[in-house]
Parts: C-alpha cells; structure tokens; sequence
C-alpha cells in the first residue's frame, strides 16, 4: 500500500502517443513527513501518520509542536493517518516522495468535493420537472413526499432540497500519465474531486483493474479453433 499526500493544482489536456486528447489533472505530491508510525506492538492497527505542506509555528499548539518536534519535522496543514501493511517500512521523520509511483500506476484519490450550497431538488437529486404551463405551480417544486394516513411520517433518507457538496470522495482506478520528480507533480487521467488547491489524499489503487494479455488474445483464438 503506497500512501502519499498532495495537493490538486488544476486540469489540462494532454496528447497520447495515438494522438488521442485527454484530460489530465495537474497534483502537487509530496514531499511528506512520516509522523508517527503505529505497529502491532502499540496495540493499535498498522498505520502511519503523513505531514504536507509546511505552516507557521505561531499557528499550531503546543500539543501538536510537541509531535512535530519529536519527529523533528517543521508544522504541517494537513496531516493524516494512512493504512500501512508493513509498518516496519516507515521511519519517523522519514520524507515520502513522489517517486513512489511511476507512469502506468493505478490510484485511488481521495479528497472533500466542491460546497455547493443549499440547492433545490432538481440540481442535487436529478428530479424530473413538473408540468410548464401556466398556474401548474410545480415547475421546480417539491411534490408529494409521503402519505397522510399510514404511515404518517416521512422516511428517513428521503430526497429533498438541502445542502449539497462537501463530502468525502473516493475515485478509484485511475491511471498515472506523468511522474515529475524534480518538481513534485503527477499527472493523472480524468477528474479529482475538489476544487483547485484542495488537499486530497493518493493510495496505490486496492481494486486495480486487471493487466491487458500480452499475446494480443491469440490463447483465446487458439481455445476456439480447439
């Protein structure tokens, strides 16, 4: 399991060797500090704790300068516990970098989506408009949401209005395009939840579509004329 902390700069295009076009996004990853290192010993599950990106001591406390001290680590903005299967990999004050990946990986990007607001029906679950024309009063409203008699509540997870965005996003299986190491970036294939600059959490993908056959399927055209 390879863990590592960035940032989301922002998207692009870029052109494969076929000459297709697509869109890529532009992640600042690492460097990142290991801060705390949990094994079974500890009695707490394998784990490690990561630091990114570096902020001023006057804006920490003195509990959290403590842990950064004894890993002898400047203050991080974003710190987070990771998943680790051999906690004995990692050493405190150990620096992560972004060669940990390499072009043709697979990821999983994990990061807080966009705040939208409160926002109507329509926008947040994708409802059907009513009637247009004119005194129908439901164009975008909010219909019947339970009946009266029985069971005389509404459910609970019923769609309705309300607020929409800033939830935890989890996007699996995408590809690495570009490892730069000289200046911390990847380059990954498609979108990553949040906005620019947000925090956003890479992990090695745990449901990593399978490899294509090298043979160019001539084992399935051999099990057919057999």
């Amino acid at each position: 399991m390879q863990n590592i902390l960035g940032k989301k700069i922002g998207m692009t295009q870029l052109y494969t060797k076929q000459g297709a076009l697509i869109p890529v996004t532009v992640i600042e990853a690492g460097p990142c500090t290991v801060l705390e290192v949990n094994d079974l010993s500890s009695g707490k599950p394998l784990s490690v704790k990561l630091g990114f990106d570096d902020k001023k001591e006057s804006r920490t406390n003195k509990a959290e300068s403590a842990n950064f001290k004894k890993a002898k680590s400047k203050p991080k903005k974003y710190v987070k516990q990771l998943r680790a299967k051999i906690a004995s990999d990692y050493k405190i004050g150990q620096e992560i970098k972004v060669d940990i990946f390499k072009a043709g990986d697979f990821v999983d990007i994990i990061g807080i989506s966009k705040g939208k607001g409160f926002q109507g029906g329509m926008k947040r679950w994708n409802w059907t408009a009513g009637k247009s024309g004119h005194g129908s009063m439901h164009h975008r409203r909010v219909g019947s949401i339970g009946a009266s008699s029985f069971p005389s509540r509404v459910f609970r997870g019923k769609h309705m209005p309300g607020h929409m965005g800033t939830d935890r996003v989890t996007v699996q299986n995408l590809e690495i395009i570009k490892v730069d190491a000289d200046k911390n970036l990847l380059v990954i294939k498609g979108t990553v939840p949040g906005h620019n600059n947000a925090y956003i959490t890479v992990r090695s993908s745990i449901k990593r579509p399978p490899a294509p056959e090298s043979d160019g399927g001539q084992d399935k055209k051999a099990k057919k004329s057999q």
